[in-house]
């Protein structure tokens, strides 16, 4: 069913307007590839990736992350049904486009970057970093070894042969036949994706035995390397609460004033390891590559504070602050290098304690933010890739959520 929307059927001050302004000042050309034009009605054009992005960041900001209830939404709520026009949207369509574009999101929140540099809206003088973890679209039961995913295997591909076999039966429809057939083949491939991560993990634990905390412990065997036959790319890790869940880390990096104001996300990634050790070269690559600059100051927890890592920042004359061990002389930094020794000095002072007052809020409020009212709870898409798109657009989200008033002013 169609419904008639009046452009005055929304209250000019209405957060839905502002998004859908908010979001035309950006170059959607990259979104255009795949999708079709729509003429709206009351009088303006509604191109198809417009609306489609503006559906999608106003769901955001509603704490939405499901396509199939912003598709209801899109029946019954007069902000969804303003943005849409009267062109009819399902929960496919939704899903498919933000899927899809990954990298048109990774773009667009680059060039946003650079609009709020130009237009004075965005500082790096002080960017905090931080890691949360997020759960996956898996359960801890799909997780198996080796001998197990390779009679997984065998069986997935006996279910392909079965599958295909049935391809005669006239009793079957076309749709029908194909859907099965995909449904086997999808299976079989996340397999095999599976039995590729272990031999991945198994290869990495021989390298760096030390590291890995898997490592076998004397007199007891090694814990055997597994992966999920629903989500290959997801990993057991640990979650805010202390237990033992799949899923990935998410790592932001977020500029703003100790003083409070706009927090701007500079940096997204996402990997399934799940420490922060090792981060902090990576997201300031990042940020420069993002903004042509580097943070004047790099705020990060413990988690973060490796060797590599601080040389890294010293390297780039980032200004490194993570809080340091109480014992320097004993231990693996007994003999440091000078830049470390530096870094030691520093967090001695009272300036860098005063700004790491600061961390709590620019890092790890925007974490929890994402999580808890921009759709990062638990996502429900499969795939390290598809993973970091929705990271993405939650990123840009925000941003645009942000600082949509004084861009619009």
């Amino acid at each position: 069913m169609v419904f008639e929307v009046d452009e005055d059927s929304l209250p000019k001050e209405h957060p839905a307007r502002m998004i859908w302004d908010a979001v035309g000042l950006l170059d959607l050309s990259r979104l255009v590839v795949g999708a079709k034009s729509y003429e709206g009605s009351a009088g303006r054009d509604r191109s198809s990736p417009r609306m489609l992005l503006s559906i999608w960041v106003y769901a955001i900001s509603e704490g939405l992350g499901s396509g199939r209830e912003i598709e209801r939404r899109l029946q019954s709520d007069v902000a969804f049904r303003w943005i849409r026009g009267q062109v009819e949207v399902g929960r496919t369509t939704l899903n498919d486009f933000r899927a899809k574009q990954g990298e048109a999101f990774d773009r667009l929140l680059t060039d946003l970057l650079g609009m709020l540099i130009s237009e004075g809206l965005l500082s790096l003088t002080l960017v905090a970093q931080d890691g949360t973890r997020i759960r996956a679209s898996a359960g801890s039961s799909s997780f198996r070894g080796k001998a197990s995913l390779e009679e997984c295997l065998e069986q997935a591909k006996l279910h392909v042969k079965a599958v295909l076999a049935s391809g005669d039966d006239p009793r079957v429809s076309e749709r029908i036949k194909r859907a099965r057939e995909a449904a086997a083949k999808d299976f079989q491939a996340r397999v095999e994706r599976a039995m590729q991560a272990v031999n991945e993990i198994e290869d990495h634990r021989r390298k760096s035995p030390k590291r890995s905390k898997y490592a076998a412990k004397p007199g007891k065997p090694a814990k055997r390397a597994r992966a999920s036959t629903t989500d290959p790319d997801a990993r057991l890790m640990r979650m805010p609460d202390g237990g033992f869940r799949p899923g990935y880390n998410v790592q932001l990096a977020t500029a703003g004033s100790p003083m409070g104001g706009a927090q701007t996300i500079v940096g997204v990634r996402v990997t399934n390891v799940g420490s922060d050790m090792s981060s902090i070269e990576p997201m300031l690559e990042q940020i420069e590559n993002r903004t042509g600059l580097q943070p004047t100051v790099l705020l990060a927890d413990a988690n973060h504070g490796d060797h590599e890592s601080i040389e890294a920042a010293a390297a780039r004359e980032v200004t490194l602050l993570v809080p340091a061990p109480k014992e320097k002389a004993t231990g693996e930094w007994a003999n440091s290098a000078p830049n470390v020794l530096a870094w030691f000095e520093r967090m001695e002072t009272p300036e860098a304690k005063e700004l790491m007052r600061a961390r709590p809020v620019l890092a790890e409020l925007p974490n929890a933010q994402l999580k808890t009212r921009l759709g990062l709870g638990q996502i429900m898409l499969r795939s390290l890739n598809k993973v970091l798109t929705v990271a993405l657009l939650a990123a840009l989200a925000h941003n645009l959520l942000v600082h949509a008033p004084k861009l619009l002013s």
